[in-house]
């Protein structure tokens, strides 16, 4: 019996000597969990994918130990309005976005399907048109091309909404009319079936052809299919501009009609005679959330945006898509209509042309025929001048001979909104822009800079610099806030339990560094980045990890 107590003694000893083991342990870093409040200088744990322990872990050990003394540890950010759709078929790394600390993207406006055995062909031509972009369509449905995503490897997340641009030309090509009875209950049945495949809900952009040649009323059916999965319905609203408050009352009728949570993407107020109707926008906001409805909004921190230059055309000579726009813009008589619409101010339409007030304030940023592309980086009053004609002949010109709506960036918007609208809580992020590298066939075209820098000028710029909010504000209004309007779990939070996405970057030197004269900079600043548990980012530079997943819809069914 003597011998007994000394063995026990000694095996207690043992057991409270032997140091708790995680695969990652992240030390002495200032930890913001997402949820608004300040940082808190603490330690976290990671296991396999999840986040296994926030705490003092002096006692514990890690297989891979990082040091995160001076620098602030958060939820991986996320990107509420991405156009990462074929940028990650290309390139699976999202380097522009990982080195900013986005752990997924949020893909809308459109969606990759369903697609039409015609859809699918259009995707084909446009392929043919230009070389650089190749990917085989190994998809049907929106699920399917989630899943094709996986399969090929990224490095981010990835969730989707399903468009109803895409639902529209899925059953009536381009055509400028309302659905029939039967088309429009196929139409619904193609929504129901993304949300159980794990669309977020439905999406618009109604500035554009064929989008806007649909009504209230058919956005209503197709959201209303929508709303019982617990889906969103988010817009690029019919107006950003001349006739925005009708657009921010459509969104909001919606809503309460589809009865679902509505986000407005980009907020923004473009052109000078536009700037001071922010007040009446951000009112009816506040109605709209006080009378019980859930209305968000997300933004780029940049004063000017970036489209096609079919924003500067009316919507009806684009009906039928590009090869009947180009037919059209070559009729002489069509033409002429179309000159005189492009010159005249209107609600009814969204002409950024005018909007932006001068065409020396409309940049080109790529194009796909050869010979035109001399003119990247040139504004529209620059080719013009080349051309000898005027601005809108001359962007009839470039559609006509590039056959694409030319990428164009438009100066719209001013710095006072800007700031303000990043104060509003509601307000989360996006960078409206795909992922590129800054290598290979991306450095073939001009970029928005909000591609490379929309999140790390926020904490950079806004937050560090002119202290426009806190820096556990901003965190938040980029991790939980997004995830809670989507209805994501498991993410968004730096909480034990949830997914490991995690980033650690230095606060006094995160910094945006792309220009539109120099695009494909990356943001410095973010140094570790944790996608489900793995590496992606490390001191800086990419690992080549490809650990990102399909994050799904409420509404999702699995197979």
């Amino acid at each position: 019996m003597k011998y007994v107590i000394p063995f026990l003694a000694m095996m207690l000893l043992f057991t409270s000597c032997k140091k708790q083991k995680f695969d990652v342990v992240i030390r002495g870093g200032t930890v913001y969990d997402g949820s608004g409040k300040p940082g808190v200088i603490t330690d976290v744990g990671i296991n396999a994918d999840t986040v296994a322990f926030i705490g003092d872990l002096s006692k514990a050990i890690g297989t891979k130990e990082v040091n995160a003394q001076g620098l602030a540890v958060a939820p991986g950010f996320i990107n509420m309005m991405s156009h990462a759709e074929v940028s990650l078929l290309m390139d699976g790394r999202s380097q522009s976005d990982i080195r900013q600390g986005i752990t997924l993207e949020v893909l809308g406006e459109g969606s990759m399907g369903p697609l039409s055995d015609q859809m699918k062909s259009d995707y084909r031509d446009q392929m043919k048109r230009n070389p650089d972009w190749q990917f085989d369509i190994d998809w049907t449905t929106l699920g399917e091309y989630l899943e094709s995503l996986q399969r090929r490897g990224m490095s981010t997340n990835v969730a989707s909404f399903v468009g109803a641009n895409t639902i529209r030309i899925h059953e009536l090509g381009y055509a400028n009319r309302a659905p029939n009875a039967q088309e429009l209950e196929r139409m619904k049945a193609l929504v129901k079936q993304a949300m159980e495949e794990g669309a977020m809900g439905t999406t618009t952009a109604l500035i554009y052809a064929p989008d806007n040649y649909a009504t209230t009323e058919e956005l209503i059916e197709l959201s209303k299919v929508a709303a019982p999965y617990g889906g969103m319905y988010i817009s690029h609203m019919r107006s950003e501009g001349n006739n925005i408050l009708a657009a921010v009352d459509e969104t909001i009728r919606i809503a309460r009609e589809a009865n679902m949570p509505a986000e407005i993407y980009h907020l923004k107020l473009g052109g000078k005679e536009n700037w001071g109707k922010l007040d009446s926008v951000i009112a009816k906001i506040d109605k709209a959330n006080k009378s019980g409805l859930r209305i968000t909004a997300d933004m780029y921190n940049y004063t000017a945006g970036a489209t096609g230059l079919d924003a500067t055309m009316p919507p009806w000579v684009q009906e039928g898509g590009i090869k009947e726009w180009i037919k059209r813009l070559k009729n002489p008589s069509i033409r002429k209509k179309v000159l005189q619409e492009m010159l005249t101010p209107t609600d009814q339409w969204e002409n950024l042309l005018l909007n932006a007030g001068d065409p020396n304030n409309v940049l080109l940023l790529g194009f796909t025929n050869d010979s035109l592309k001399r003119y990247t980086g040139k504004t529209l009053g620059e080719v013009a001048r080349i051309y000898g004609k005027s601005p809108q002949e001359t962007a009839m010109d470039l559609v006509i001979t590039d056959s694409t709506r030319v990428e164009t960036a438009y100066t719209l918007m001013n710095e006072e909104n800007i700031k303000r609208q990043i104060t509003l809580p509601y307000v989360s992020f996006g960078s409206d822009a795909g992922s590129p590298s800054a290598e290979g066939i991306f450095l073939k075209y001009k970029d928005h800079p909000r591609a490379y820098g929309n999140f790390s000028r926020l904490l950079g710029k806004y937050v560090r610099d002119e202290k426009v909010i806190p820096l556990e504000d901003a965190i938040r209004k980029l991790s939980s806030l997004p995830a809670t309007n989507l209805k994501i779990q498991k993410r968004g939070s730096l909480t034990a339990g949830n997914y490991a996405d995690v980033v650690i970057f230095d606060p006094a030197k995160i910094q945006d560094h792309a220009t539109f004269e120099n695009p494909h900079q990356y943001s410095t600043g973010m140094v570790h980045v944790f996608v489900n548990g793995a590496q992606v980012l490390e001191n800086g530079e990419h690992t080549g990890a490809k650990p990102g997943m399909v994050v799904r819809g409420p509404g999702w069914k699995a197979k």
